[in-house]
């Protein structure tokens, strides 16, 4: 009830902002052409906030970016660092300054708050200041920047951005007699695999495969089906209405899932992805899923024991042809209540961050996957690539999948909620042996019915 109840309060505040945001309110997403370059003529030193939720090495590769921009601007723009916890602090946060007015000038957001942060009619979509300065979006990888738009607009500018993997113990692979340089593509090519390793495993080695129950991995093989997880585009041509969580490829996705467990061939975990990440680290698991942002502590956790390997995104089915979607988190400009000198000199920090040099600095700093283009081309960049060949199967990954509202992702404001039930519903087929579609419908309709009343909120 507790939870039932702060929703119906973070709708009430939404309900109150877009209203008024549609009124002319202090510019939100009905607000006047971005301020151009001119902004800034003739103003003393902007102060910017920026919220974030980075920490250790991606805090500090952060840090110094931030500080490169404000000596850089020095006497023009100056951006203070606010650290606001996880991302989930971070929405928490941002739903407080909705209501009490105390918003920063820039927000990092989960990509899951995508459509919540357009529906808070509190920022500034990006798209405006890029039909202002003619800026080149091209540069952008397509399918980073295709995640954050929606109704034909750029509404963020995409950061850290991460995508799935396979990954792979080589050592228990060569044991097995498999081919450490051909993983497997598909669930049944991932069975085949966990049979041979079962029978002959490599020391250490308990389960072929352990992957937590995380929704994310549910989304990614619904994309790589080619299918949509909700309706309207899967919200990137309309506000979704309905999810599609009970389709036939999300049951025969945990209906394979059942299987492996039951004979003793994948780990039964829950969605902490902590506990697969460590059963897969420690070798007790062979094969397992996560994003490219684990590459780097598996590498270094497996280091004298096993070599990591890595592999696409495995498909339900060798027929599919779609592919997997980003992740990570994306810059966000808030337009209510900020001046136009404050909205520019935010344009201009998060163009910074965005810029062929701050995202090769980004990448080899921290190994999420780089926005730019050209950051792959640069020779420092490459040199990273090259000491950790593993991550080629990203860049290879990414650039092969084609841009489809599939692979945008599903874009609706309940989003986090939506992910909980289809963890729920993992959990329930796969630990409990409930019915997959069974588990799957009662997910989808429990999705349908926050999605229409935070629809219904969104009313004024």
């Amino acid at each position: 009830m507790k939870l039932r109840h702060a929703l119906v309060a973070l709708l009430a505040v939404i309900a109150l902002s877009s209203c008024s945001a549609a009124a002319g309110g202090g510019g939100g997403t009905a607000q006047a052409p971005a301020p151009g370059a001119d902004a800034l003529n003739g103003q003393p030193q902007v102060e910017l906030t920026f919220w974030h939720g980075m920490t250790g090495a991606n805090g500090d590769a952060l840090t110094r970016l931030t500080d490169q921009f404000n000596q850089q601007n020095a006497g023009r723009i100056h951006v203070n660092l606010a650290f606001k916890g996880k991302y989930d602090d971070t929405l928490a946060a941002y739903k407080a300054g909705i209501a009490s007015s105390q918003l920063p000038d820039v927000v990092q957001m989960y990509d899951i708050g995508t459509r919540f942060m357009i529906d808070s009619g509190a920022i500034a979509p990006v798209q405006g200041f890029v039909d202002v300065d003619k800026y080149d979006l091209s540069q952008i990888q397509p399918n980073i920047a295709g995640y954050y738009t929606v109704d034909g607009k750029l509404q963020s500018m995409p950061f850290n951005t991460s995508m799935p993997l396979f990954y792979f113990n080589k050592a228990a692979f060569t044991q097995a007699g498999l081919d450490p340089n051909n993983p497997p593509r598909t669930l049944a090519d991932i069975r085949a695999a966990a049979e041979r390793i079962k029978a002959n495993p490599a020391p250490g080695v308990q389960f072929p495969f352990g992957a937590s129950l995380y929704g994310w991995f549910l989304e990614q093989f619904t994309a790589s089906a080619g299918q949509e997880l909700c309706n309207a585009g899967n919200g990137h041509d309309g506000r979704a209405t309905a999810m599609n969580l009970a389709s036939d490829t999300n049951v025969a996705l945990l209906s394979w899932w059942q299987g492996m467990v039951r004979d003793g061939l994948a780990m039964k975990l829950d969605s902490n992805t902590d506990n697969g990440d460590n059963a897969f680290t420690s070798g007790v698991a062979a094969m397992s899923l996560e994003s490219t942002g684990s590459l780097g502590g598996f590498v270094k956790a497996a280091q004298g024991r096993f070599e990591v390997g890595t592999g696409p995104y495995p498909k339900v089915d060798a027929s599919n042809t779609g592919g997997p979607i980003i992740g990570g988190a994306s810059l966000w400009i808030v337009g209510k209540d900020k001046t136009p000198a404050q909205q520019r000199a935010s344009w201009e920090f998060t163009k910074f961050l965005a810029s062929t040099p701050a995202q090769v600095a980004w990448h080899t700093s921290t190994g999420y996957f780089p926005i730019s283009k050209a950051a792959l081309s640069d020779p420092t960049d490459q040199a990273w690539v090259a000491q950790r060949p593993q991550f080629q199967t990203a860049i290879t990954q990414l650039q092969q999948t084609p841009l489809t509202t599939a692979t945008q992702g599903c874009s609706v404001g309940v989003m986090p909620q939506v992910r909980k039930d289809v963890e729920n519903a993992m959990q329930a087929a796969i630990l409990q042996n409930q019915d997959a579609r069974t588990a799957l419908t009662t997910a989808q309709d429990q999705a349908n019915g926050q999605i229409a009343e935070y629809t219904k909120s969104l009313g004024g």
